[in-house]
């Protein structure tokens, strides 16, 4: 499920005062954590490698398992057949889930 390489192919997609996520960070802000959108979205990642997303507005839940990658690439294999594989950017005080076709969603701080 893994797509290996995919943070160095796309190194070019970080601007100034951006850096990705390493993956002890990853794990530290992911595992067994949520992660909440500004549209109210949330992604958890639980402990065995499952995921869910819940839509913000009680607009249901998607789920499926995820991997975590050494180039700091998170890959979710969803159980509809679907999967992609994103990064999360730290932009100074920022963290944002940057998608593999390049759309950013910053991610609510953590409380």
């Amino acid at each position: 499920m893994l797509f290996a390489g995919a943070a160095s192919a796309q190194d070019d997609r970080l601007r100034d005062g951006e850096d990705w996520l390493s993956l002890p960070a990853l794990e530290k802000r992911l595992v067994g954590q949520t992660v909440t959108f500004f549209d109210d979205g949330q992604s958890y990642y639980y402990e065995d490698g499952r995921y869910t997303y819940t839509y913000g507005n009680d607009g249901g839940s998607a789920y499926g398992y995820y991997e975590l990658g050494a180039d700091g690439t998170v890959c979710i294999e969803f159980v509809n057949g679907f999967s992609r594989c994103d990064q999360f950017i730290q932009a100074e005080e920022r963290l944002m889930l940057l998608t593999e076709k390049g759309v950013r969603f910053p991610i609510r701080p953590a409380e």
